[in-house]
C-alpha cells in the first residue's frame, strides 16, 4: 500500500505540473503569472529547467524507495528512514500540487502559505537525511538523500520569489527600492547556501542556489549593474566554497 501511494502522489505532481502548462490551468501558464507581478528576484526562464533534474531525481527516490519496501528484512536501518520521512515527502507532493492551482487561480497569499508549509516538510526531511546519511553507501546516498537536498535547494529560492511576487502584489517596498530588495534577497539566499555549506557538507543545495542566481543575473544584471555585482559575488561565494568542499570529500574519499 506504502508503495502504490507513493507512486500514485509523484504521478499526481508530474500530472498537475504537466497540465498547469498544457491545458493551461485557469488559462495562464505558471511563467505568465510571474510576469503579473515583475519585480528583480525573477530568473530567467532556462532556470526552471531544474524541475526536470527535480523529477528526475525523484523517479529514481521512487524506484529505490520501492526495492527497500520489498525487501524490508534485509534493510531494516533505511526502512526505519524511509518510514520516517515517507509521510513528509508524502506532504510535499500535496503541497506541490496545491501550490500549482493556488498560484494558477492567482491566490498568491495562499500561494506563500502553502509554499512555506511546503518549505517547513522539506526541512523535516532534511534533518532526518543528515542522521542518516553517513550510514548509507554512496549510490543510496544519491537516491535517498541528494534528491531531498536538491528540493529544498529549490524550494528555499521559491520561497524568496513567492514573497516578493506577494509584496509586488499589494504594492508593498517597506521603503526599499524593489533593486536593492533584489540585491538583499540575493544575499539572503547566498547566506543560505554558506550556511548549509558550514552546517551540513553538502554539496547539491549551494548548487541549487548558485544555478537561481546565475538564472537572476541572466534575466537581470543588464537592468543593474548593481544585481549583476551582486550575483557575481554570490556565485564566486558558492562556487569557490563549494569546490573546497568538494575536493575535501574526494580526498576523504581516497583516504
Amino acid at each position: 500500500m506504502k508503495i502504490l501511494f507513493n507512486w500514485v502522489l509523484f504521478i499526481v505532481v508530474i500530472a498537475v505540473n504537466a497540465l498547469a502548462n498544457i491545458l493551461p490551468i485557469n488559462g495562464y501558464n505558471t511563467g505568465q503569472i510571474s510576469g503579473f507581478y515583475p519585480n528583480y528576484f525573477v530568473p530567467a526562464g532556462f532556470t526552471f529547467s531544474i524541475w526536470g533534474i527535480i523529477y528526475l531525481s525523484f523517479l529514481v527516490y521512487s524506484i529505490t524507495y520501492t526495492y527497500y519496501q520489498l525487501n524490508q528484512d534485509k534493510f531494516p536501518v533505511i526502512n526505519q528512514y524511509l518510514d520516517k520521512v515517507s509521510p513528509w515527502y508524502w506532504a510535499t507532493c500535496i503541497l506541490n500540487a496545491s501550490w500549482i492551482l493556488a498560484w494558477h487561480y492567482l491566490q498568491v497569499l495562499l500561494s506563500v502559505l502553502i509554499m512555506l508549509l511546503f518549505l517547513f516538510a522539506l526541512i523535516q526531511i532534511f534533518k532526518s537525511t543528515q542522521k542518516i546519511a553517513k550510514e548509507m553507501n554512496l549510490i543510496t546516498r544519491l537516491s535517498l538523500v541528494t534528491p531531498f537536498s536538491i528540493y529544498i535547494g529549490w524550494i528555499s529560492v521559491a520561497t524568496i520569489a513567492n514573497v516578493t511576487a506577494l509584496l509586488v502584489k499589494y504594492q508593498w517596498t517597506g521603503g526599499i527600492h524593489p533593486i536593492y530588495w533584489s540585491v538583499i534577497m540575493i544575499f539572503v539566499a547566498v547566506i543560505a547556501g554558506v550556511y548549509f555549506i558550514q552546517q551540513f557538507k553538502t554539496i547539491s543545495y549551494p548548487l541549487v542556489i548558485a544555478w537561481a542566481i546565475w538564472g537572476i543575473k541572466a534575466a537581470q544584471g543588464a537592468k543593474s549593474n548593481l544585481i549583476e555585482t551582486a550575483s557575481v559575488i554570490g556565485l564566486f561565494i558558492l562556487i569557490s566554497l563549494t569546490s573546497k568542499l568538494t575536493i575535501q570529500k574526494a580526498f576523504s574519499l581516497r583516504n
